[in-house]
């Protein structure tokens, strides 16, 4: 397939600079004309990007259309995160005044910087191994946790915090957004798997214990610690009583107490199902023969960043009350452990993806070998 479906992606994804800007002006008119105007321009960038995209031939996999979409409103994205905090302006203006005010959040503010610049990437990514006929099952793992993560984040914070009454029609349009994603997710999912390893490497690798894979070690030790912690923060966010709990709200995360949920939410996702994920990797990391590893790394790993991300961002930011954001003091420990937290997931994805011979199982025909 030519690559030129790809390159129209890109071109289409970069459409959505002058539509934003071109209909934030026409709507401050106030004028039928330009209403009018706008929605034929819009049409008229849209078809001939389409046309761009299509100019050989079609792509059949029905996923390369979603991410189209989404690499465009990746862009749109950006493009609010970046007015929002004042760098520049005129372009979402009236949605930003609009809106459900879930998205003048901290939160939201680090969601929209996370889904246009992490997510778009990933979408011409996957994009890209369409046009190429190459897998793309890895990559969209890893979207699957970021977005699992920022989706259920972001709507049950939505519920349970103090815009919870705060509903428009926007909210329902996101929902759309979110139940074609969840589609998406299953449909990744279906893809074959790509792990493979030859047979003596797999036999090589059962053999070493867990003393001669020092690597793996190192993470079996990590993984406890990363499940004492997010129990720990769990706990914090459930009031708990204890004097270690109530000093580490005060002096080093004041933002887990925040009015708007997204981080108590947050902590008790991290304890409900991180908690569990880091005593089944341990076991995966013990045991040879795990299949699963390589996959669930790659989903919890694009999970934990993205939650990262959004957390630390949200803490310093300045949107956050002053009560809630971290000490000055405190920044240097705050920040050592959340990013420690969060790159260590990612070093582990890779050594489970790119070194798969101690998760995997020799297949009959390769014993034939």
């Amino acid at each position: 397939m030519s690559a030129s479906a790809g390159t129209g992606v890109f071109v289409l994804s970069l459409m959505s600079i002058p539509i934003c800007y071109l209909f934030n002006s026409l709507i401050y008119s106030n004028s039928a004309d330009a209403f009018f105007f706008a929605g034929c321009s819009t049409v008229l960038i849209l078809a001939i990007s389409a046309r761009f995209i299509l100019k050989k031939k079609a792509p059949v996999d029905p996923l390369f259309y979603v991410y189209a979409v989404y690499t465009f409103l990746s862009v749109v994205n950006l493009i609010i995160g970046l007015e929002q905090d004042n760098i520049i302006d005129g372009f979402v203006t009236f949605y930003l005044r609009e809106a459900n005010p879930h998205i003048n959040t901290a939160h939201g503010h680090m969601i929209s910087y996370w889904d246009g610049c992490v997510h778009y990437l990933i979408y011409l990514l996957m994009i890209a191994a369409i046009t190429w006929g190459d897998s793309y099952r890895a990559i969209g793992l890893y979207w699957v946790g970021s977005f699992l993560m920022r989706a259920i984040v972001y709507i049950l914070g939505n519920a349970v915090g103090k815009y919870g009454t705060h509903v428009s029609p926007l909210f329902l349009l996101h929902m759309l957004y979110i139940s074609v994603s969840v589609w998406a997710c299953f449909r990744t999912f279906s893809q074959p798997s790509t792990w493979d390893a030859q047979f003596p490497s797999i036999q090589e690798a059962e053999r070493k214990c867990l003393l001669h894979r020092p690597l793996d070690l190192l993470f079996i030790i990590y993984l406890i610690l990363a499940f004492a912690f997010c129990v720990f923060r769990g706990l914090v966010v459930l009031d708990c009583s204890s004097k270690w709990c109530q000093v580490y709200t005060q002096q080093y995360e004041p933002y887990l107490k925040d009015p708007s949920a997204y981080p108590k939410v947050q902590m008790l996702l991290s304890m409900l199902y991180s908690g569990p994920y880091y005593i089944i990797t341990l076991y995966g990391l013990m045991v040879p023969g795990c299949e699963w590893m390589p996959d669930l790394t790659l989903v919890h790993s694009g999970a934990l960043a993205q939650a990262q991300f959004t957390h630390i961002g949200a803490s310093l930011h300045t949107r956050t009350p002053f009560s809630y954001r971290v000490p000055a003091d405190s920044q240097p420990v705050f920040l050592l452990v959340n990013v420690l937290y969060a790159l260590v997931p990612q070093a582990l994805c890779y050594r489970c993806c790119s070194r798969p011979a101690f998760f995997l199982r020799p297949t009959p025909e390769k014993k034939t070998e």
